[in-house]
């Protein structure tokens, strides 16, 4: 059986270069193409031992010689990635964050031509973690839920793609819409999602659910040691969509878990 040939955009930066790492690691996979934007100092770079592909900004020729694209770049990238997966019809698998509502659209109009994986986080724990909020917001109807999050210093969202997901199935437990809680003076307005974001050194990523009810707190979180977790979260998403029809999905799809 023939490897599945992956393409990886944003291959220049932290992400890619790991997801690169993990593809060389893994039997039945084979990288196909390593994008990066145009004009970088990074073109013709050698990727992805033990056969090198160099790094390239023809997107045309990197679909045409993949069966998926793993995509950690940049939302404006990954909107024109999404647009070109759709006509090719290769699925297209989005680790990027920070994507604005507009954004937002234009992949899903993209996912009604091909299948779109795309998650704030690839890691299977975090998946896992957000099904526990979900669950423990409905069962604590009257906690206050407060999410703290921690990344390294060169991270430019905030709150984070995690955290805003965290949030987001929080609310879906209390089938209510996403209300996040400004940082202002007064008491704490009921209903609301509080969030908080930490940067600094070189964490990967922490995030913690706080549900605190009257004189009790629960407390979820997920611990990120390695980036490599995402990398390999990603890949599995890129198997899982050979063959799915057209659509968006989400990691709780990959994996089979509600929600």
């Amino acid at each position: 059986m023939s490897a599945l040939r992956i393409a990886v955009a944003g291959a220049a930066g932290c992400m890619g270069r790991t997801v690169i790492r993990a593809i060389a690691e893994s039997d039945g996979l084979a990288l196909a193409a390593a994008l990066v934007r145009t004009g970088t100092a990074h073109l013709g770079v050698q990727r992805g031992p033990p056969v090198g592909v160099a790094l390239t900004d023809d997107a045309v020729s990197a679909l045409s010689a993949a069966d998926a694209v793993v995509d950690f770049s940049t939302p404006q990238a990954s909107v024109r990635l999404a647009e070109m997966t759709a006509k090719a019809g290769v699925p297209h698998v989005i680790g990027t964050t920070g994507f604005s509502a507009d954004q937002d659209q234009q992949i899903e109009a993209a996912a009604r031509e091909t299948a779109i994986v795309k998650s704030a986080n690839m890691s299977v724990g975090v998946a896992l973690l957000a099904n526990l909020v979900k669950l423990a917001a409905e069962a604590l109807p009257d906690f206050d839920i407060e999410i703290l999050e921690m990344h390294h210093r060169r991270k430019v969202d905030a709150p984070s793609g995690t955290a805003l997901l965290l949030g987001r199935a929080a609310a879906d437990g209390r089938s209510m819409r996403l209300q996040p809680r400004e940082l202002s003076q007064g008491t704490r307005a009921k209903g609301t999602v509080g969030f908080a974001s930490l940067r600094g050194g070189t964490v990967v990523g922490e995030h913690a659910v706080i549900l605190a009810g009257p004189y009790e707190r629960v407390v979820l979180s997920h611990t990120a040691e390695d980036r490599m977790i995402f990398a390999r979260g990603a890949l599995l998403a890129a198997q899982w969509a050979q063959g799915r029809p057209s659509g968006l999905y989400g990691m709780n799809d990959v994996l089979g878990l509600p929600g």
